[in-house]
């Protein structure tokens, strides 16, 4: 054999040696991890008296720092939301629909079974253990079911370290350290909230800390093996994400020209657009305020004499379609998803400003005006906003019309009709839910329609959303060959 083949063989072998060293330095790795889980479970099963004595110590220490302080457990309670099911799973499926867009379907598949097995293992744990809670002596939250480990810890370690690894590949490398440090901080927040909220020991939250990394690991070794048996280089998940030649399909726009060719001119113009905006509330706001015509309270007197349990429920539906909550979910979900079919952040720029200009325009006006509620029952309460605009419908209206424009731009299917049709029916009916339930009255519609209608028109004016609009395919197959370039 000559020295050329003896070269060519070793270089042959040299990446099954690697991935042979790395799969045992990894597999010493989840060993050690896996044996400190089993050792705190051991403990915590036997009750042993020394971590019980820090547990409960640290436990006591942080409620005495936390209770005194509604603040703090307000923003702790917050921080807490971004480990809990109620968020984690729409993350994660809006991250499987995206990357399915993508035609990324074993990532994608990766996060379900990954996500699916941290659901299991954790109540399967706290049944096997059967931990009770911290007992504090000013409780500040209430949390049900058994201690250990804690759920949060273990679901944002594996969520979020399983996300990292699937959008490691669309990430430079030189920012790839601070992409990660993001979502570590992420994960060691959560856990200090259970904490200092009085819901979980220390202990706790390691061994959920420890699980969640041991079964990321198994699962991305096994997805290493997956790789290799379809036939591609093996990849080193902690550097290069699960898939590094996903990175140009992950990448949220790669062949998008410039979003705003001249930012700060049209930044000008977009102030000047919300002042102009703001100056025509509160001149409608002022009047209707001060010289309001009779009807408009005899609207909301009128409607409520058609109340009935059953309308009750219907119209506080209604309602809750234009509060903050269900806006904001449909804003998060609709543009990620429109980034991975489109490929282009013009028309995210357009919704999120949207959606941002009528939050501070609702706000600023309302306080401006002070408008009184109607003469009527309010079924909803005392609110702290008054009444002139409308909060609800403006937003409804903000929200469901610049999804329309975007959609009807860029989708030439029949079904396309379906968003113009919501940006008509949503408004309709919160507005009519509004006056219903005695919030508002239709003067007050009148201000969000022109809330939305002068900052909409500003936004399509100065933003262009439409600009070099394409179709989903047409989006692929310009990133296709921008790849190819």
């Amino acid at each position: 054999m000559t020295d050329d083949n003896r070269v060519v063989e070793r270089a042959g072998w040299a990446p099954v040696r690697h991935f042979a060293e790395r799969s045992v330095l990894g597999l010493i790795a989840v060993i050690v991890i896996g044996l400190g889980f089993a050792t705190l479970l051991l403990l915590v099963r036997f009750h042993w008296t020394p971590l019980q004595s820090l547990d409960h110590a640290v436990a006591d220490g942080l409620n005495h720092q936390v209770a005194g302080s509604e603040t703090r457990v307000e923003i702790l309670q917050q921080i807490s939301t971004f480990g809990g099911r109620g968020f984690m799973i729409p993350l994660v499926a809006v991250v499987v629909v995206a990357l399915l867009i993508r035609r990324r379907p074993r990532p994608a598949l990766y996060l379900v079974v990954t996500g699916i097995g941290a659901m299991i293992l954790d109540p399967s744990l706290k049944v096997l253990v059967g931990r009770v809670r911290p007992v504090v002596e000013s409780p500040v939250a209430h949390a049900p079911g058994n201690s250990f480990p804690s759920g949060h810890a273990l679901g944002s370690m594996i969520v979020y370290g399983m996300l990292a690894l699937v959008l490691l590949p669309a990430v430079r490398p030189r920012f790839r350290p601070w992409f990660l440090g993001f979502f570590g901080l992420i994960v060691a927040l959560i856990g200090f909230s259970r904490i200092a909220l009085g819901v979980h020991f220390l202990s706790d939250v390691v061994a959920g800390w420890l699980l969640g990394i041991a079964w990321i690991s198994v699962t991305a070794y096994a997805f290493r093996l997956w790789r290799r048996e379809a036939g591609h280089p093996a990849a080193r998940p902690a550097h290069d994400g699960l898939e590094p030649e996903a990175g140009p399909d992950l990448r949220p726009a790669p062949a998008e020209r410039a979003v705003l060719p001249q930012p700060w001119t049209q930044a000008a113009e977009i102030v000047v657009g919300w002042v102009l905006t703001f100056g025509l509330l509160y001149v409608l706001g002022y009047t209707v305020t001060r010289w309001s015509p009779g009807w408009d309270d005899a609207v909301p007197r009128w409607l409520q004499e058609f109340r009935s349990p059953a309308l009750d429920d219907l119209s506080w539906l209604w309602s809750k379609a234009g509060d903050t909550h269900a806006i904001l979910a449909v804003s998060l979900v609709f543009c990620p998803l429109a980034l991975a079919l489109w490929r282009q952040w013009r028309p995210v720029l357009f919704l999120v400003l949207a959606m941002f200009g009528e939050l501070t325009l609702f706000l600023t006006s309302a306080a401006a005006v002070d408008r009184p509620r109607p003469a009527a029952e309010h079924l909803d309460g005392p609110l702290p906003t008054s009444a002139f605009p409308s909060g609800h419908i403006a937003a409804t209206i903000c929200l469901w019309s610049a999804i329309a424009i975007i959609v009807m731009a860029r989708v030439h299917k029949p079904w396309r009709w379906l968003f113009p049709a919501l940006a008509v029916l949503m408004p309709l009916g919160v507005a009519m839910s509004r006056m219903y339930r005695g919030m508002h009255h239709p003067t007050d519609v009148l201000g969000a329609c022109l809330l939305a209608a002068a900052w909409l028109g500003t936004l399509w004016f100065v933003i262009r959303p439409n600009t070099h609009a394409v179709t989903a395919t047409e989006a692929a197959v310009e990133n296709r060959q921008l790849v190819v370039v």
